[in-house]
């Protein structure tokens, strides 16, 4: 818990290379676990740049300074590097809700749009509530869940009626609206129509 040589951190590559890495600089950061303080855990924040697209996996092991094993076996985690900005159907969750929904989608690339917003709109299309990228709280690269978790209220905070509810996603990344991302396993299309996903509100 104090000592790096214990630990290796190594990423297969999309060809097939395995990369081993170093502590001491900016990628691969240790911070001790401090057992005068009563902390006996340990910390190792991993911050690697991938240039290529593909799919990836994590491989971490460590041992105690007597020898004994964190596992049987290595730590073994696969993940997926695109590097074109893109966002997923935005959805709502729980859908139907009586007092509050959360939204999750994912955003693909290097960095979060510039702006992105929310806007709620009735059946007919008319718009009863925006909610602005501040408001939602902290928005990264990856899958989101947003801390902000819609009330059922219009703009100006008053309660809207029971009923379906359409919604969308605007964003804006250096000027350009962000394309669809896909997931493969992903079933989100049938939830969606023209780019208005469909939320029902039960008081």
């Amino acid at each position: 818990m104090s000592d790096t040589a214990l630990i290796k951190v190594q990423v297969r590559f999309p060809d097939g290379s395995l990369h081993g890495y170093n502590f001491g600089g900016d990628t691969l950061k240790f911070t001790p676990a401090n057992l005068s303080s009563g902390n006996n855990t340990a910390v190792i924040d991993f911050m690697p740049y991938f240039a290529d697209e593909g799919e990836y996996e994590l491989i971490v092991s460590g041992k105690d300074v007597v020898g004994n094993t964190a596992g049987a076996i290595d730590y073994h985690v696969m993940f997926t590097v695109i590097t074109k900005p893109m966002i997923s159907n935005l959805l709502n969750y729980p859908n139907p809700f009586t007092t509050s929904t959360a939204f999750v989608f994912y955003i693909t690339g290097s960095e979060v749009p510039q702006n992105l917003r929310i806007q709620v709109l009735t059946i007919t299309g008319k718009v009863v509530r925006e909610i602005t990228k501040d408001e939602l709280g902290p928005i990264h690269v990856g899958r989101n869940i947003t801390e902000f978790k819609w009330d059922g209220t219009d703009m100006y905070g008053a309660k809207l009626a029971n009923g379906v509810y359409l919604y969308r996603v605007l964003t804006n990344l250096n000027g350009k609206s962000l394309d669809k991302f896909k997931d493969k396993d992903a079933q989100t299309d049938k939830f969606f129509n023209k780019g208005y996903g469909k939320m029902v509100l039960i008081r």
